[in-house]
């Protein structure tokens, strides 16, 4: 019964993806041809939305649900590796039309094909696990 308000909250964002339009296939290939703002002004209000948070956390020293006090540690430098991953990350989402969390609100509204893409990129996760140790991190 704890986890009721994580499954509350995960069907809400998944109502407000669906009505913001923001899972459709249609809309990120707007946004992939550069011929709407749409996606654009979402994903511009969600960064917005994660600085002014981010900001509140330092500046209030909020503290987790467990007591701690809540550390937010710099990004590693090295401008190729976010290149090359946000590049990989972009190109998912071009060829199967959704990026991560809106792949399992797609199958909720009845696109059962996004299955394939979920097993994929499970598949490529697993993948990753086994080769992390070679990458250079």
């Amino acid at each position: 019964m704890k986890l009721i308000k994580y499954l509350l909250v995960g069907m809400f964002f998944g109502i407000v993806l669906v009505k913001s339009e923001a899972v459709s296939w249609y809309r990120i290939y707007e946004m992939f041809k550069f011929q709407s703002f749409h996606m654009y002004g979402i994903i511009g209000s969600a960064v917005v939305l994660g600085v002014l948070a981010v900001a509140f956390i330092k500046l209030m020293g909020l503290r987790s649900i467990e007591g701690q006090k809540i550390r937010i540690l710099p990004k590693e430098r090295g401008f190729v590796r976010y290149l090359v991953g946000g590049s990989l990350f972009g190109l998912g989402w071009a060829l199967a039309g959704a990026c991560p969390g809106p792949m399992y609100i797609l199958v909720g509204t009845g696109v059962f094909s996004m299955l394939i893409v979920i097993i994929a990129a499970v598949l490529g996760t697993f993948v990753y696990g086994l080769i992390r140790h070679k990458l250079p991190h």
